[in-house]
């Protein structure tokens, strides 16, 4: 589902995703609350969220739609100048950002990833937000957070390495387990963190202070 008020801009996106074999676009909404009302009709499984919208804004819209158990996937699509954003809709339940002035393939291989059950977030996107949190400019959370008590030792370092952007295999032969093993302790994370996926559990590792930018 495409969600943006400018007419062109659905038009073009509408085109890229219905060019593939494997996408139908369900419906398009041209702000928030039609988004959701849509959603419950159509059930897409990725939703391309634009942020300013007149009405009910894509962060508001965001949070609602990643609030249920069924939850559709929701990839942002957002300006260079819209940092603040970013963090925002992260924590509302997006699981990713794209730039707008991304490439066609760029945009199929961020629904792709988004579809697989994975985050992604544009490399300028990922840069600013290490940027914002080494500038001070996000406050980290106490380390008292009750999240932290429910983490195993195990699951701490776990979440740690992963939010230094290790994978999963990187992981592993850091702390001298299998990747097998690895994926079982970020399954076991996520939902104790409230974390959709990697990205959202590397937010909150930001927020209690258990990482940092190098």
């Amino acid at each position: 589902m495409i969600v943006d008020d400018q007419v062109m801009v659905r038009a073009g996106l509408a085109a890229i995703v219905g060019a593939q074999p494997d996408f139908e676009v369900v419906g398009e909404a041209a702000d928030g609350a039609a988004a959701i009302a849509l959603a419950g009709e159509t059930r897409p499984d990725v939703v391309l969220m634009d942020v300013r919208m007149p009405g009910m804004d894509g962060l508001t819209a965001t949070a609602r739609l990643t609030a249920g158990d069924a939850a559709p996937r929701v990839l942002v699509l957002t300006t260079f100048h819209q940092d603040a954003y970013v963090f925002q809709a992260l924590r509302a339940g997006a699981s990713g950002f794209l730039l707008k002035d991304a490439d066609a393939a760029e945009l199929v291989s961020a629904i792709r990833v988004i579809a697989s059950g994975e985050a992604m977030l544009s490399p300028a996107v990922t840069r600013r937000l290490i940027d914002a949190f080494a500038s001070g400019n996000l406050a980290a959370a106490p380390e008292a957070d009750p999240r932290l008590g429910a983490l195993t030792p195990r699951e701490r370092e776990v979440l740690v390495a992963l939010a230094r952007g290790l994978s999963n295999a990187e992981i592993g032969a850091a702390l001298g387990i299998g990747v097998g093993t690895v994926k079982a302790h970020v399954n076991a994370l996520l939902p104790k963190l409230g974390a959709r996926d990697r990205v959202q559990a590397t937010i909150v590792a930001y927020d209690l202070g258990l990482a940092r930018p190098r």
